[in-house]
């Protein structure tokens, strides 16, 4: 190195600079000869949903991976914003940006879970049953709490000791039929999301 002469360091730092410059560019040897990298989308089913964080109910786009035979497992590869839908228009916030840990997260529950009064841990049980048992504990407590006429004699079929509030990523129609159901059943404390 102390023979070097001014000449020869510039050389090779030249040489060595257009070298490291041709690599970054891809005219590696290694990079030339491998295959090109297929689009991660390309073998993939693309299934609009609407995310769940909030009520603003923001279009997305999922697209998975697995093509519904027996012993195949799907699985989501990627979520991004839908371009099309009237809400975000391909725009997606931090939450919705991050949905995909959302669905892949060990700790999501996929099945519902009750605890009895005293028990310190959780079980599992099924849709069904947890539906039922819902349906069971409103009627019981309509039919305990149901005021058909007040003080006076007007009827008023009010049920105040229960109330609702509903999910906000839903269609107009799908708001409109809860609302409905909910009020022929007599309830009043009923909202939703999106107003909270």
């Amino acid at each position: 190195m102390n023979q070097m002469t001014r000449r020869q360091f510039l050389r090779v730092t030249g040489a060595t600079i257009a070298g490291s410059s041709i690599a970054l560019l891809g005219f590696a040897p290694a990079s030339a000869l491998a295959e090109v990298r297929q689009y991660k989308l390309a073998r993939s089913t693309e299934t609009r949903n609407t995310c769940p964080y909030c009520s603003v109910g923001c279009g997305i786009l999922m697209y998975g991976l697995g093509d519904g035979a027996k012993n195949a497992k799907a699985s989501i590869i990627h979520i991004e914003g839908d371009a099309d839908h009237p809400v975000n228009r391909g725009t997606l916030c931090p939450k919705g940006a991050s949905l995909i840990d959302f669905i892949h997260s060990e700790n999501r529950l996929m099945v519902p879970e009750y605890r009895a009064p005293g028990a310190t841990e959780w079980s599992k049980m099924s849709w069904d049953d947890a539906l039922t048992r819902i349906a069971k504990l409103m009627k019981a407590d309509r039919d305990a709490n149901f005021i058909d006429k007040t003080a006076d004699g007007k009827t008023v079929n009010r049920w105040t000791t229960t109330g609702m509030l509903c999910a906000s990523a839903s269609t107009n129609e799908v708001g409109y039929l809860t609302h409905k159901t909910m009020r022929s059943l007599g309830m009043l404390a009923f909202d939703n999301q999106a107003r909270v």
